[in-house]
């Protein structure tokens, strides 16, 4: 008999593929993960894991581990020519995420906790498989694969994602134009030992003659070490990066005696800023840096891929279940493209402000606003407010297809297409479970003349999930609030009226038996 096709073909096992894999594992889907490299990145790469990433990736169990693995409690300290500033961070009172906080982790290590939960739920990785060719045929994809001793298969799937980084075939297979430029700079990148650092807190060293950054990790390495390399040692013969050059940089832009040693890895890089033209072409999708690569400010690359996949892995699964009609994959692109786009925008303004050699905007970079970030930073809301971008808790789908609202909005509270906030009493746990969670606002005897919301769920493939919150609830009054599997609000309506909420499950959740049994 012919193997039926894969619902889904994965390019790319860095952490974008595997949270794709993770989430399609949770409903069952037909996929396999591929990727050429033989091993997965012992270097350390992206260095940070934002809060909303940590809440998203928290229903597979994999949070607790991630956090247990990095620094959670960091400090920024400013190093000025005379003066030394230490900027607060993280006492901001932010209630509304279980990890209020920027998590110092390396990539390499968010890489293993991600490839260790798939490996515990028996989804084989295939290292050594490259993807070669693929051509549209009809409603599926047929892919040329190659592996490492040479040989060669065709694999057919209903759909790809190409998740395989910035030179992604995928992207160049489906002839998706990837548009933006390059930065002149050439930065070096070190995970090292650097004795004389104060433990604790990530350290700026600011100067007229340049920057360096030490970031507080756990593993490989106790530090990474960031720094634009001096002009007077680049060239077409950029000589190799050493230790004897990275400690004789250090001698030269910072005021401690730091010793630098037991490098574990060293390379130097350049910086691009290039996005996707579209996301999407008929049944392949990219996400992560095979649709946006920037500039490591804000720590946003790997944490976006990360959402990119998440937003789209159970949409996928959704429509090869036969769940969800086909539609559903065209929220994917207008909900994350303009996601990537401002991504784009914050990092290639942040990166020109920081290595722009213009005078008054060096000048204002050592002198004013070193001056200025402490008070400005001062009030806790400020600070919140700042976090909270930074941190991808403000993304929100309010103005997705795949968003509706009531009416009546509810008094106060989160609205239609933002993330669900959590409660003290666990509200992101509650909805963890895999599937869409109806969440009932409100006095109890409010609903008691209502239709009976369980009926709801009877049909629709045991993936709506009924709560009854009460009056512990984010929203004032009676409402009710369904819960997209990704953790946003999909449709949003105060009161005990559910025609619009029944209007929305009969569009993106209708009435019918899955292709295949819900895990």
């Amino acid at each position: 008999m012919t193997e039926p096709p894969l619902d889904v073909l994965i390019v790319g096992a860095g952490p974008t593929g595997l949270a794709l894999a993770a989430q399609l594992h949770a409903y069952g889907a037909r996929f396999r993960i591929i990727d050429r490299h033989l091993d997965r990145a012992r270097e350390s790469r992206a260095l940070a894991v934002q809060p909303r990433t940590l809440e998203a990736l928290a229903p597979f169990g994999v949070s607790e581990e991630l956090v247990r693995r990095g620094n959670p409690a960091v400090r920024l300290t400013l190093h000025l020519p005379g003066r030394t500033v230490r900027v607060p961070l993280f006492d901001l009172g932010v209630a509304d995420t279980p990890y209020p906080f920027l998590l110092f982790l390396s990539q390499a290590e968010t890489e293993s906790v991600l490839g260790r939960f798939l490996a515990d739920s028996g989804t084989p990785l295939e290292r050594g498989v490259e993807l070669l060719e693929l051509a549209v045929t009809g409603e599926q994809v047929v892919c040329r694969l190659r592996r490492g001793d040479g040989t060669e298969e065709r694999v057919t799937a209903r759909y790809v994602a190409g998740c395989d980084g910035a030179r992604s075939t995928v992207r160049r297979q489906a002839h998706i134009g990837f548009e933006g430029h390059s930065y002149p700079q050439t930065f070096l990148l070190a995970d090292l030992e650097a004795d004389g650092l104060e433990p604790g807190a990530a350290h700026a060293f600011m100067t007229d003659a340049g920057m360096v950054f030490f970031f507080p990790l756990v593993s490989p390495a106790t530090w990474r070490m960031l720094a634009m390399r001096p002009p007077d040692t680049s060239g077409a013969a950029d000589p190799d990066v050493s230790l004897a050059m990275l400690q004789s940089l250090v001698d030269r832009y910072v005021d401690l005696p730091l010793r630098l040693r037991d490098p574990v890895w060293m390379a130097d890089f350049r910086i691009h800023n290039r996005g996707a033209v579209r996301y999407r072409a008929g049944p392949v999708f990219l996400a992560g840096d095979a649709a946006h690569i920037h500039s490591p400010a804000g720590a946003q690359g790997m944490n976006t891929g990360i959402q990119d996949a998440l937003n789209l892995g159970w949409k996928l699964a959704h429509v090869c279940r036969g769940t969800a009609p086909a539609a559903l994959l065209d929220t994917y692109e207008p909900e994350r493209a303009p996601v990537g786009r401002s991504v784009l925008r914050f990092t290639d303004l942040a990166f020109k402000i920081a290595t722009s050699a213009h005078p008054l905007i060096r000048s204002a970079r050592l002198h004013l606003a070193p001056r200025i970030a402490p008070l400005v930073l001062r009030p806790a809301p400020l600070r919140a407010a700042a976090f909270r971008r930074l941190g991808q808790l403000a993304v929100n789908y309010r103005r997705s297809p795949a968003t509706t609202a009531g009416s009546r909005p509810p008094g106060r509270g989160p609205e239609a297409g933002d993330r669900l906030p959590d409660t003290p009493h666990g509200l992101q746990a509650l909805t963890a479970q895999a599937g869409y969670h109806l969440l009932l606002c409100g006095p109890p005897e409010s609903w008691n003349s209502a239709p009976d919301p369980a009926t709801l769920d009877a049909a629709r493939a045991g993936l709506l999930h009924v709560h009854r919150l009460g009056t512990d609830a984010p929203w004032a009054g009676t409402a009710h609030c369904l819960v997209r599997p990704d953790g946003y609000i999909g449709h949003l309506a105060a009161g005990t009226d559910l025609t619009g909420l029944i209007a929305y499950l009969d569009h993106w959740l209708p009435f019918r038996q899955p292709e295949r049994p819900v895990p």
